[in-house]
This record gives structure tokens, sequence and C-alpha cells, in this order.
């Protein structure tokens, strides 16, 4: 498949909810909920939404305060489009609209930091977390034992 003929959108309009959800269950990042996505991405500065012809492959966020931080987030891809360069476009394209921020952050699922590095985001020394489900972040990577 030609990115070329790939359609970018950067509004929620039109966006099958549901159809979002399944992507990111396919890619996978975990069972998102459709009302859930149509908060996360209604309160989301930037967004990008790929598709091919009108199938949704790959998507991606930033929430950002125009002027400080904006934080990059949610990237999925369709596994039959994964290692086509289109999660680089998402994250490229998000950057782009960050740019002017004093910082732009993302967080990588463990094993992906690689991939993030070449887009040139380096790893932060001092980053912290509170996760809702802090047992589940410990056991999958994210973060370390906390210190006493």
């Amino acid at each position: 498949m030609s990115n070329a003929k790939l359609k970018w959108l950067y509004e929620i309009d039109n966006i099958n909810w549901d159809e979002l959800s399944h992507l990111y269950k396919i890619a996978p990042l975990g069972d998102k909920k459709a009302e859930n996505l149509k908060i996360v991405f209604t309160n989301s500065r930037y967004r990008c939404f790929v598709y091919d012809e009108t199938k949704i492959i790959g998507v991606g966020r930033a929430l950002a305060d125009g002027i400080d931080a904006s934080y990059i987030c949610d990237i999925a891809i369709h596994p039959e489009y994964q290692g086509q360069g289109i999660g680089k476009a998402i994250v490229s394209k998000l950057v782009e609209f960050s740019q002017g921020h004093n910082k732009i952050v993302l967080y990588a699922n463990v094993g992906k930091e690689p991939f993030y590095a070449k887009l040139g985001f380096a790893k932060m020394n001092t980053a912290m977390a509170i996760f809702k489900n802090q047992e589940q972040a410990l056991e999958v990577g994210l973060v370390g034992e906390m210190e006493k």
C-alpha cells in the first residue's frame, strides 16, 4: 500500500469511535472504550487520524497547553500497516504541531524506546508518574519499585 493514497484528518468530526476502539485493541494497545476515546481526543489540542479509503489505520494525539508542554500519546497503527513508516509520520506531524512548546514529552511502551529515540526523543532521568493501576504499570515495566 502506497502511503501517498492515505488520507490524513486532524479534526474529530465524523470519527467512528467504535472503530477507533477496535484499532487500539488490535494494535495491540489495550481495551480503550469508545466513549473514553471521544473524551480524550476531544480534549486533545492536536490529533491525527490516518485512513486507507474508509478504514482507520493509524492514530495519535497530543495534549498541549500552547506554551509550556505538549504530551504525545496514544499512537496506534493497524497491524497490517505497521512497519511502513505511518507511526513515524504521525509522531512527526504531532511534533510539528507542537513546535514552540518548551518541551514535547512522550512516554513509550517498554521496548519501543529505540523507535522514539530515532525521532529525536531523549530518555528523561527525572520523569515520574502515578498510574491508576500502579501494580500493572510496575508489572509491564513502566515504573520501578517506589522508594521508601
